[in-house]
């Protein structure tokens, strides 16, 4: 691995532990479905940068699982995204119904 890809995950690893840590704080202090969801998202997305950094490490596979697939690689880069778009969704219903 390059100097300059290992500069890249550690920035990554740092920032993303930083923001996972804020997120947790803010899931304990909060209740409200939408927020929750923002925090989850986070949290799937510090996950997703671990898992990189397994992969870059050799611990963890990067070859297809199911049906020629990365099943793991899938639900990673997506989940998140969802997450935020769901929460995204329940913000918008709850403006709405006023």
């Amino acid at each position: 691995m390059a100097t300059g890809d290992i500069i890249l995950l550690l920035t990554r690893l740092g920032v993303g532990a930083i923001t996972t840590f804020l997120a947790i704080l803010l899931w304990s202090n909060t209740r409200d479905t939408a927020w929750m969801l923002v925090v989850m998202g986070t949290i799937v997305h510090y996950g997703d940068i671990m898992y990189t950094a397994f992969e870059s490490l050799g611990i963890a596979p990067a070859e297809p699982i199911l049906w020629g697939l990365p099943i793991v690689r899938l639900v990673l880069d997506n989940l998140p995204t969802l997450l935020y778009a769901t929460a995204f969704a329940v913000m918008l219903a709850r403006y709405r119904i006023r």
